[in-house]
């Protein structure tokens, strides 16, 4: 998966904190800390006992919850590479990567692209392999979700008390600077652990698959972490200081990516939201081992143009001012071409367009609604709506600005059962 600079690569990193920090990491209000001799008048003893102080949290953290990390192993069996045709055969592709139990069930999350298959779908065997455990046991799928680059699967025969799940924290209480721990199995290293912080809260980034093999990922908000995150460290949790997951390891950005194919740290990693996770398991659960895709409206694009394979759904920003001032269209926006009746945008009174004007190279659909911005949020294109619902659930309402015939106007719009079929 590309990045947006030239030269650096974002690279899916697998197949190939709550908010409070311990209260006895470091003294706050009028608590005291631990009588040392010389340490208030030696700031170097002071640095040195922090220190500590946060060497052994860690080690409390990894001690009680690295258990619940899963290793995954997936077999693939593709058509071998023979260029001339003269040999047939087949050849097994194998993938690595990392996951964690949520439940007492035995489920286990990952992501996505950690079991795919070669053509979608899943992988065509899936096993797993618990810390302490020199043996691994087979997986099945309860719900995948590749547009989230989600997954949930259930070991097959594994002993209850093996599972350990690592408890679920609040990904929208993050802040800046909290404490960071990557778990997972960089380069196939199982059972391994980095540390950092977390570099940013709301880093806008294509995660996920826009359809079964697709590659095209829906732009959605992630984890920047410094935590060292390498190949085979996807589906692995990311963890606050107090042992909470919030979230799930997915991507790196890698300059060296472009040039050697494979990806290594930077000190740059991205992780989805585990509050996405949260409002999605319900579904995975329910899923009977399925795909759960996004949410939608209802609505289908109106401005298309031809590309070299196929027709595209573009944004206002690919035309030029002066067109759109003559046709009364606003600089940015997605037109609406159709409203499928019966839907959340039916319900709300959008509308499509009522006549179709051609262009060299497209058509565009007027006299329908634009939409600019999705709960604040700018929008330009298909791809910029649906990371506005990708992490909503049934019931949940959205503000919708819509301009028509010039004039800008809100609109709320609630999904129901059909924004999820």
């Amino acid at each position: 998966m590309k990045g947006r600079g030239v030269g650096i690569v974002l690279v899916l990193v697998g197949l190939g904190l709550g908010a409070t920090l311990l209260r006895d990491q470091v003294p706050v209000g009028g608590a005291q800390a631990p009588a040392v001799s010389g340490a208030a008048a030696d700031p170097v003893a002071a640095e040195a006992g922090a220190r500590l102080q946060n060497e052994q949290n860690t080690i409390d953290v990894v001690g009680r919850f690295e258990p619940g990390l899963v290793f995954i192993s997936t077999e693939n069996e593709v058509m071998g590479q023979d260029p001339f045709g003269m040999f047939g055969g087949s050849e097994v592709q194998r993938g690595l990567g990392s996951g964690f139990f949520v439940n007492d069930a035995g489920d286990i999350l990952t992501n996505y692209h950690v079991v795919a298959g070669e053509s979608g779908g899943a992988a065509q065997k899936i096993s797993v392999r618990v810390m302490g455990q020199e043996q691994s046991v087979e997986a099945r799928v309860i719900g995948l979700a590749p547009q989230y680059d989600l997954a949930l699967i259930r070991p097959v025969d594994l002993d209850a008390k093996l599972i350990r799940p690592i408890p679920l924290g609040d990904s929208d209480t993050l802040k800046v600077g909290q404490k960071a721990i990557a778990m997972g199995a960089p380069f196939g290293l199982d059972f391994s652990v980095t540390e950092g912080i977390v570099s940013s809260t709301a880093r806008q980034i294509p995660i996920g698959f826009s359809g079964s093999g697709a590659s095209e990922g829906i732009t959605q908000k992630a984890i920047q972490t410094d935590a060292a995150i390498n190949p085979g460290n996807s589906g692995g949790p990311l963890l606050d200081s107090g042992g909470r997951v919030i979230g799930i390891n997915t991507q790196i950005y890698s300059p060296s990516g472009q040039t050697t194919g494979v990806g290594q740290s930077a000190g740059v990693g991205f992780a989805i939201p585990v509050n996405t996770a949260k409002n999605l398991l319900p579904r995975l659960q329910a899923a009977n081992g399925q795909e759960v895709r996004a949410p939608t409206l209802g609505v289908a694009a109106g401005l298309l143009v031809r590309g070299q394979q196929q027709v595209l759904a573009v944004g206002l920003s690919v035309l030029s001012s002066e067109g759109k001032r003559e046709l009364g269209l606003p600089e940015r926006g997605l037109v609406i071409g159709e409203v499928t009746p019966g839907t959340p945008a039916a319900r709300a009174g959008l509308q499509g367009g009522t006549r179709t004007e051609a262009f060299r190279g497209g058509a565009i659909g007027l006299g329908g609604d634009v939409i600019t911005a999705v709960d604040g949020d700018p929008v330009d294109a298909l791809e910029d709506l649906q990371a506005g619902l990708i992490d909503r659930k049934e019931g949940d309402t959205v503000t919708l600005t819509v301009v028509r015939a010039g004039e800008s106007r809100e609109v709320k719009v609630t999904l129901d059962e059909t924004s999820f079929r």
